[in-house]
């Protein structure tokens, strides 16, 4: 099998119709390459190079124009995460309202530090720019779920609820 076929046939058919579907909403295919991947990624937990390769064609993109995209957008995971992933937003207001304290408190419950995935692969956390959340500082994106204001207390609830489950 060549290389552009194998890239073709990774994604399975109801990726690509979902894929399509998405695409239809946008005035090229290429204007939502990005939401593509997110597609992929929901299913997939990350988006490998095969997988990149594949969606670009799909799309119809150059591939290295979609890594660009892909790279810059800090939503797209490039490498494999855990089961879940908590985005602890550094930016200044974060920063200001206590967004170390929080960063502190997840390596402290969870036992790693920020780009690590635990032992048992079920958590991620990472670093993030900016959540766009100044108005909940200090914010955290768990999975897709934006959190904040949030204290320590608060975040050791949230993880118990929706990362954790029994895993203590």
């Amino acid at each position: 099998m060549r290389n552009d076929e194998h890239s073709r046939s990774i994604l399975t058919e109801e990726e690509k119709d979902m894929i399509d579907e998405e695409l239809s909403h946008y005035p090229t295919k290429q204007a939502g390459a990005v939401e593509a991947l997110m597609i992929v990624q929901r299913r997939r937990g990350w988006i490998s190079d095969e997988l990149l390769l594949a969606v670009a064609d799909h799309v119809g993109i150059a591939p290295a124009e979609l890594d660009r995209s892909a790279t810059f957008y800090n939503l797209i995971f490039r490498q494999p995460v855990g089961q879940h992933v908590v985005l602890v937003c550094d930016s200044v207001s974060c920063w200001l309202m206590g967004a170390d304290r929080l960063r502190k408190r997840l390596q402290s419950c969870l036992g790693i530090g920020a780009g690590e995935t635990s032992a048992d692969g079920r958590v991620t956390v990472l670093p993030n720019v900016c959540l766009g959340a100044c108005d909940r500082a200090p914010a955290v994106m768990i999975d897709e779920t934006l959190h904040g204001p949030l204290t320590e207390h608060e975040l050791d609830r949230l993880l118990d609820s929706h990362v954790l489950q029994g895993a203590r």
